[in-house]
Order: structure tokens, then C-alpha cells, then sequence
């Protein structure tokens, strides 16, 4: 029951449609971020050659931002490259002038023409407009963008400062090239390698390549209704829905983030094919959220220190992007801490300690899912907000996902309810059987689906399990 990989339209015109309305999107939020930060440029240079000391000297006034931009209408579109990044940013505005200014170096340098003007009486530009003029055009500084925040006053100049730091949101994203100068606030200011081409839907994002083999994209066709879990289970699940769906007034207009952890922490557990990882991508999908599912084999390493290296990569992009992280077969990476015997157990144990720490810390969501939740080091288990447990589908429930599994093509020549009350299979397991007999009657060339082809594949399957039929099957 797991989800498929996030596929495109299948249809090649509606990609190509889907394509040019994000261009075009793309290109009006960029125009209208532009057109600001030029306006933006006038006013800060008005005010700092007008102003003066004279208080009737009536002031031009600050322009405001655009409107950030929002997700697409259609179900499986995102917002652009561009609304994405400034989503990311609305928590330091300072940041998101800094991407309008490096933006406007590359996409309309005349915009920042004025910002080159000359002091005629000292002969050389103003030294408050910052700047490296370079060959190939106006390259902005940390001065350039202390002059537009506030007109370059002590206050918006440390903000600057911190703004550049290595842990400020510039850095830590990989937006900004490597500094040219010691001083900070007087080396140019370029967007790293790709950037650019990220935001114009020419290239990958920055940084996705780890992503994107360690942390793969997870959706289905499925909807949240075609879930079949009991009642109890369900409940729980519309409880982490509601929980996540309010978050910001809770945290925000509530007052409680200083009193509750940042991020929401779920483990999912039951026997195999009972819909954990199926469960998260639609919970992913109803919250809006983009759900990832780690792939150990691409994370663990037998190195010391490569997985936490690798673990702190992956967790550090899903905080970036609020993804919804997903972690199967949790307890292989979770595990019980061991008595320290060698330097091997010295090192597992630091690895469980490094992710108990930051799973603590992780401020977006994190869901586990596991078979076997004793295998858990129980520090983990203290940590979840949320434990479900989805157990094998009682009878009646194996009777809709019987009903649900096949095509609306097929024939049946046997009686579902009896199948589902002689049979214990999970929902995964019932859809494996409805594969290997749909391919057999459709190798015979018809659609009739018979009894022997189905009590073969139930046993074939039960016995990869280590179960008999049971029940007279």
C-alpha cells in the first residue's frame, strides 16, 4: 500500500500548459518584486539627498512589498520556484529585500543605475551606496543593502551583519556565493551557482541532489476516504490533522511557542502493509505539505559519522522546505542503545544520541513508521506527540479493500465476504494477490478472475509471511 514516486501529467500538452502558466506567473512575481525594489532605490536615494536637516521637508514614503504569492489553483501544482523561496523568508523581510536586490543585478540592472551616482565634490561615488562596479555591471554590497532597509543607519547595518552571518538565513540556505572580502558588509553580493536558473524553471534547486536520492518524493491517486483503518485509528489520525492545521494560531495568536516544542513528531507502527506510509502521504496531501520518504540505503553508511552527516543533511532541507519527512522501517536507524564494549558501540551509540537530539529539535514534520516499535530506544518513544498503531484489517474491512482492489473489468467467480472472513490478510498483501491473478486473466485473454488463481496467490503469499492458510483455505 505504499504511494507511487510524484509522476507529471501524463498528458504531454497539459505538462507543456502547466509549464507556460508558471512562466508566466514566475515572470508577473518577479516584475512586481522588481518594479518595488526600484521604487524602493528612488525613495532611499530622495531621502538620503533631499533630506537634510530641514523637518518641513516633506519625505517620500517607504514603498511596501508586493503581496507574497500563493500556490497554483490546480491539485497537483505547486507554487513557483520564486513564491516557494520567498515563502521560506517571510520570517526575516530583510532576507527577501536581499533576494529582490541580488535578483535586480541579474535581471534588470538599470534598476540599480542610480545607485552609481558620483559625489561631484569629492570626486568618487557615494560611499553610502555601497557597491563593486564590475565589467560586467553594478554589483550590490552589504552597504547597498543597508542604505535600502533603513537608509543605512547603525540599526539597519548590524541587522546587515546578521543577516550575512554563516548562521543567517542568506548562508545557511546556499543562496549567497562565498564572500570576496573580510569586511562584510563591503564585498559583493551574487547569488550562488544556480539559483538563478532554479527560479526562472530552467534547473534544479540548489542542493536537491542529496533530496533527492535520500529523501524521495512520495504521493498516490488515492484519496483520504479510500483509507480502510478502524474507527480508533482514524480518530487519531483526524487528531494530528487538526493539531497540524492549527499550529500557527496555536503557536502565533495563542502565545504557546515558548511553552511547546517546534515541529510535530508521529510514529506510525503495525504489522507490514496495514497503510503507515500510504497514511502519510495522504495526511502530507491534505495539509498541503510535500511528503518525502527517506531511503536509508542511500542514508546509513558504515563509515563513523557519515550517516549523522548525512541524516543532518537531509533534516536541515526538509526544515527549509516544510517537508512532511517520512521515515520507514524506523527502528534500523532508531534502534535500542547498546553496552559500550568496542569503539564501533561507542560510535552507534552517539549516532542514536545525535538523532534523539534532533529529532527533539526538528521543526517541521516527522513521521516513523515501524513493525516492530520494541526495537525503539525508548527516548524516542518518549518524544512522539502522536502514537498510532494501524493493525491488520478485521473482516469487514478486508471485505472493502477486497471490493476496492480490483478493476472495474474483472469477473469474479467467488464470494469476496467468504474470502475476507476465511483469509487474514493485510490490505498490502490483498493487493499483491489481486496482481498476480489480474496479470493471470488477462494472459488468458479474458476477464474472469477464478477461485483456484486466487487461493494459490493468497497461499503463495501467506507463505512469504510464514503463514499457513488456515480456515480450510
Amino acid at each position: 500500500m505504499d504511494p507511487a514516486p510524484l509522476e507529471p501529467p501524463a498528458d504531454k500538452d497539459a505538462q507543456q500548459r502547466l509549464a507556460s502558466r508558471r512562466e508566466l506567473e514566475t515572470s508577473k512575481e518577479l516584475e512586481r518584486e522588481l518594479d518595488w525594489l526600484a521604487a524602493l532605490v528612488q525613495v532611499r536615494l530622495e531621502r538620503l539627498f533631499q533630506g537634510g536637516g530641514d523637518p518641513n521637508n516633506k519625505l517620500p514614503p517607504i514603498p511596501e512589498p508586493p503581496p507574497l504569492p500563493t500556490a497554483g489553483a490546480m491539485a497537483h501544482e505547486t507554487a513557483s520556484p520564486w513564491a516557494q523561496l520567498a515563502a521560506e523568508l517571510t520570517d526575516e523581510p530583510l532576507a527577501r529585500l536581499a533576494l529582490a536586490l541580488l535578483l535586480a543585478a541579474q535581471l534588470r540592472p538599470q534598476a540599480l543605475d542610480a545607485l552609481q551616482v558620483r559625489n561631484s565634490q569629492l570626486e568618487r561615488r557615494f560611499s553610502e551606496c555601497g557597491g563593486v562596479v564590475r565589467e560586467t555591471g553594478f554589483e550590490p554590497t552589504g552597504d547597498t543593502l543597508a542604505l535600502l532597509a533603513d537608509g543605512g543607519q547603525v540599526a539597519g547595518r548590524l541587522a546587515v551583519l546578521r543577516l550575512l552571518a554563516e548562521e543567517g538565513p542568506l548562508r545557511r540556505l546556499g543562496l549567497l556565493a562565498p564572500p570576496e572580502a573580510d569586511a562584510p558588509l563591503k564585498g559583493g553580493l551574487r547569488l550562488s551557482g544556480g539559483w538563478l536558473e532554479w527560479i526562472a524553471g530552467a534547473g534544479p534547486r540548489p542542493g536537491d541532489e542529496l533530496a533527492a536520492t535520500t529523501a524521495r518524493r512520495l504521493t498516490t491517486d488515492m484519496a483520504w476516504q479510500d483509507l480502510v483503518l478502524p474507527a480508533g485509528t482514524l480518530h487519531q489520525l483526524e487528531e494530528i490533522e487538526t493539531y497540524l492545521h492549527h499550529r500557527p494560531t496555536l503557536l502565533a495568536a495563542w502565545g504557546m511557542a515558548k511553552r511547546l516544542r517546534p515541529g510535530y513528531r508521529a510514529l506510525f507502527h503495525g504489522p507490514p502493509g496495514t497503510g503507515k506510509t500510504l497514511t502519510a502521504a495522504l495526511l502530507g496531501a491534505r495539509l498541503g505539505l510535500e511528503v518525502r520518504r527517506v531511503d536509508l540505503s542511500q542514508t546509513v553508511s558504515k563509515y563513523i559519522g557519515d550517516t549523522e552527516k548525512n541524516l543532518a543533511a537531509v533534516m536541515d532541507r526538509a526544515e527549509q522546505r516544510q517537508w512532511l519527512l517520512v521515515f520507514d522501517e524506523a527502528d534500523a536507524l532508531f534502534g535500542k542503545r547498546s553496552e559500550t564494549q568496542n569503539a564501533h558501540d561507542r560510535y552507534a551509540n552517539q549516532e542514536v544520541a545525535y538523532l534523539l537530539q534532533r529529532l527533539e529539535s526538528f521543526s517541521s514534520v516527522v513521521i516513523l513508521a515501524t513493525n516492530l516499535p520494541v526495537n525503539l530506544d525508548g527516548a524516542f518513544l518518549r518524544r512522539f506527540e502522536s502514537v498510532v498503531y494501524f493493525p491488520l484489517p478485521g473482516p469487514e474491512q478486508r471485505l472493502r479493500l477486497w471490493q476496492d482492489a480490483f478493476s472495474p473489468q474483472a469477473q469474479l467467480e467467488i464470494d469476496l465476504a467468504t474470502l475476507a472472513q476465511r483469509h487474514e490478510l493485510s490490505g498490502g498483501l490483498i493487493l499483491n494477490v489481486v496482481r498476480q491473478v489480474s496479470l493471470q486473466a488477462i494472459a488468458r485473454g479474458n476477464n474472469t478472475i477464478l477461485e483456484a488463481d486466487l487461493l494459490r496467490a493468497i497461499r503463495r503469499e501467506l507463505e512469504k509471511e510464514g503463514k499457513g492458510m488456515g480456515g480450510g483455505g
